[in-house]
């Protein structure tokens, strides 16, 4: 029987339309492979999972919120829309100014502006610099998403205020609307290996910890050593703590408490990791056992995170390298 004109359709998988469209260059099955080996994706799932059909292209064509980084849009409009849904303000950028507690205080700088929140630097008259973070104000996909950014501010609000009495913890000044606030500025610099660590900058560390894991309080965010500061004190200083897990916003319950230990554990290894890293000559034989020790709760955070981390950090490289308009800040 000829079969001319009635080709067979290739067969589709469901996974086809989940990870392909966003996730794989679609170029061919090195591609694939390749990309697979650098997310650390190849010892986990079958390449097979990860097969592109180019009939998908149609299925993207149609949804204008989702991007690929590594095909060119066809429509340059369609994909600054898909930008701006990815920055927590849309097209929006923070404040100019505001005022707190009859002080205006002027934008300085944008240092950051992801889908969660946007974060900027501002100085008073009197040259006073603080940190204004406002959350998530803009819908994404037509689902209205300030409410997520209001509940994140609150929490990071309670954080701040649970550690107050701190002195290695930023002071939380105000609030500015609904989802933004405002914390004291710490001089200083993230944690990296081009200024010298001082002997005890590790050991203060743990001790600052220490005190938020007994007020039930797991910091979560310790793998970004740009979180933590190295202040002109010599002093650690932890900032940011936007997904910090604590008993109150879940319950204070048996698996709350798990998971609390669980996050806290994480905390210390991630230090250790990033002590191992910097002074190497401070680790004693018990820290190097413990660094060397990944769970499979890390295991399973960087599974899902690295994707995503690699196509953000694609999207706005590509915008920024087109000459298109790179909003200050966009990371």
């Amino acid at each position: 029987m000829d079969n001319a004109g009635h080709d067979k359709p290739p067969r589709r998988y469901p996974w086809d339309l989940t990870f392909s469209p966003c996730l794989i260059p679609p170029h061919n099955s090195t591609s694939i492979r390749c990309y697979l080996r650098k997310c650390n994706l190849h010892r986990l799932l079958p390449a097979r999972l990860f097969s592109f059909h180019v009939s998908n292209r149609a299925f993207l064509s149609n949804l204008p919120l989702l991007y690929n980084p590594f095909v060119p849009p066809a429509d340059p409009s369609r994909h600054d829309r898909t930008l701006y849904h990815l920055r927590a303000l849309g097209r929006a950028d923070l404040p100019a100014s505001f005022d707190l507690a009859g002080i205006r205080y002027t934008r300085e700088k944008t240092i950051k502006h992801d889908f969660f929140a946007a974060t900027g630097f501002y100085l008073a008259p009197a040259g006073v610099r603080v940190v204004l973070k406002v959350g998530r104000t803009h819908d994404f996909a037509g689902l209205p998403l300030q409410w997520l950014g209001q509940w994140l501010c609150d929490r990071e609000v309670r954080f701040y205020q649970a550690c107050a009495d701190l002195p290695n913890i930023p002071a939380m000044l105000g609030r500015v609307g609904k989802t933004g606030f405002v914390h004291a500025y710490v001089p200083g610099r993230p944690l990296c290996k081009e200024y010298p660590i001082p002997d005890t900058f590790f050991d203060d560390l743990f001790a600052l910890l220490g005190h938020l894991h007994d007020r039930n309080i797991a910091y979560v965010d310790t793998n970004k050593p740009q979180n933590i500061l190295q202040g002109d004190d010599g002093k650690p200083h932890l900032i940011d703590f936007q997904i910090s897990f604590g008993l109150r916003d879940f319950g204070n319950n048996f698996i709350t408490r798990r998971i609390l230990r669980r996050l806290q554990k994480e905390d210390i290894y991630h230090i250790l990791k990033h002590k191992r890293k910097l002074r190497p000559d401070l680790m004693t034989e018990a820290e190097k056992s413990v660094a060397r020790k990944t769970s499979w709760f890390i295991k399973a955070h960087r599974f899902i995170s690295k994707p995503y981390f690699l196509i953000r950090r694609r999207t706005f490289k590509r915008l920024r390298d087109s000459g298109q308009l790179a909003p200050e800040g966009s990371k």
